[in-house]
């Protein structure tokens, strides 16, 4: 197919050699298959994010930080130039964010090249060399999603010791490989210790997990491995090998009463977006079952 103008400029960089095919189209990015030599790769082009809204913006990009101090003042103005420079951060995290991963062992696509907007990364594949398809186009058995579930757990403890949030994670944004699940599309990350929506973000994530593998799985949805697994982790007892049990008991102290509203204002917020995605899920059940 013809190349893309912005997957152009790798070709005559030498980066890739050919665009076989579009993989996906996304609201924050589209996915090409390339090749590179004798490899097949994929390459990211993010879109403008015209669709993101101010208030998720500022719950992810919160503690992120650049060295350059007259960037810092644009991006904060708001400027033409400093609106460039927060879509560049926030491209960049996702990189930041593969790299951190990738080398805590957590099971995220390899990066290997980012260049002007672009993404160069693995192309995650199935048992039969295809790209793998999400979790959410795919039916499993109650053994099955056990199983995936308790390995995406393990890759969120993975990525929390590692210090990083996914902060979207849900049946879409997670591959189902040859070897198991891979997590992508890390646009959104935030650094557990320096934002104060972390743990929030934390809970979501899980709940997501939740939600989907509850499905095929329904004792999954009494579990509060969310909570858990904060716990641990507040504590500075949470390893990559802590055991799991899905108990969570509250502790007893003072009542924070600004805080018990926070907590009730996020979980109505949450529970809204939960039932959205339920009703989601059975659609896409439904259309899956015709």
């Amino acid at each position: 197919m013809k190349a893309p103008p912005r997957l152009q400029a790798l070709i005559d960089e030498g980066l890739i050699d050919t665009v076989v095919r579009q993989l996906m189209s996304g609201k924050e990015a589209m996915v090409y298959v390339v090749r590179c030599g004798d490899e097949t790769r994929c390459a990211k082009i993010y879109k403008e994010a015209t669709q993101r809204s101010f208030r998720q913006a500022v719950d992810y990009t919160e503690n992120r930080k650049v060295k350059n101090t007259r960037l810092q003042r644009a991006m904060a103005k708001g400027t033409t130039f400093g609106r460039k420079a927060t879509e560049a951060a926030w491209q960049s995290a996702e990189v930041d964010a593969l790299y951190r991963l990738a080398s805590a062992g957590v099971r995220v696509p390899e990066p290997f090249n980012f260049c002007d907007g672009v993404l160069l990364m693995e192309l995650v594949t199935d048992a039969h060399g295809d790209a793998a398809p999400r979790l959410n186009d795919v039916v499993f058995t109650p053994e099955d999603a056990r199983r995936h579930h308790a390995t995406l757990l393990q890759e969120v403890v993975r990525m929390l010791c590692a210090g990083v949030v996914h902060g979207d994670l849900s049946e879409f944004n997670v591959l189902l490989a040859a070897d198991g699940p891979v997590i992508i599309d890390l646009p959104q990350a935030v650094d557990a210790a320096g934002n104060n929506h972390a743990r929030r973000m934390l809970l979501r994530d899980v709940a997501n997990l939740q939600d989907f593998f509850g499905q095929f799985a329904p004792e999954l949805l009494q579990k509060r491995y969310g909570e858990e697994i904060w716990a641990l982790y507040e504590h500075g007892e949470l390893h990559t090998a802590s055991p799991l049990t899905g108990r969570f008991t509250r502790a007893t102290g003072p009542v924070d009463l600004g805080g018990v509203l926070r907590e009730v204002d996020d979980a109505r917020a949450e529970e809204a977006a939960r039932l959205a995605r339920m009703a989601s899920i059975a659609l896409n059940k439904k259309s899956m079952a015709q």
